[in-house]
């Protein structure tokens, strides 16, 4: 595993061409799932985990929500405030995010699973600061084995086998949990080999009780 410092320095370069590099990655279906799946709803309020320069968060805002973006980059976050001046940004890591005890409703995370350091402490601390009957949702990758991604793009984990997400869940004490692929793909290309990446996408919901 490479040093947090060494993934948060290589997002913070990266971050003026994210949104660019983003579209060769994945699709908006990702987000439109997402949401979709969490029935959200205008008024209410949502943290998105990992947001990088907004994929999520621009969801959200187009829907009527109040939505606090945390991410570990304030070079990302800064892109983010570009484009929506109104979310509530907030730099922060994965093990301890600056958002009060069970005070929104949902929480996002898009492809950040992969890149922290402990998933099931990341889980259970964006389960505290659900409310009663909050909703939980993680889209990122099925478990793979592509392991330019780990040198290239700083991923910490070659996915996840969803039976063990469903574990995660489950522990932080969510109910109703359900962990599927959907059908979308993540795909990369190596810089370096000539590897190409083609990566199954999983969403995770659950809800706390």
């Amino acid at each position: 595993m490479e040093c947090e410092c060494d993934c948060k320095n290589y997002f913070e370069t990266i971050a003026p061409e994210w949104d660019v590099m983003r579209q060769e990655f994945f699709s908006t279906a990702v987000r439109d799932r997402a949401l979709a799946s969490a029935g959200v709803g205008r008024g209410m309020t949502a943290i998105d985990v990992g947001a990088g320069s907004g994929f999520i968060s621009k969801g959200l805002v187009a829907r009527g929500l109040k939505v606090i973006a945390v991410d570990q980059s304030a070079q990302m976050l800064a892109e983010l405030a570009k484009e929506l001046p109104g979310v509530d940004c907030r730099v922060g890591e994965a093990e301890l995010l600056p958002v009060a005890d069970g005070s929104v409703d949902f929480v996002f995370a898009n492809m950040y699973l992969h890149h922290v350091p402990d998933p099931a402490v990341a889980i259970g601390e964006m389960v505290r600061v659900l409310r009663p009957g909050g909703t939980l949702v993680i889209t990122d990758l099925n478990e793979h084995d592509f392991d330019f991604l780990r040198r290239e793009q700083h991923d910490r984990w070659l996915g996840f086998a969803r039976p063990q997400v469903a574990v995660w869940y489950e522990a932080a004490g969510l109910q109703g949990v359900t962990v599927q692929s959907i059908d979308e793909n993540c795909c990369a290309s190596s810089c370096s080999c000539g590897d190409k990446a083609r990566i199954s996408i999983f969403l995770a919901s659950g809800k706390k009780s």
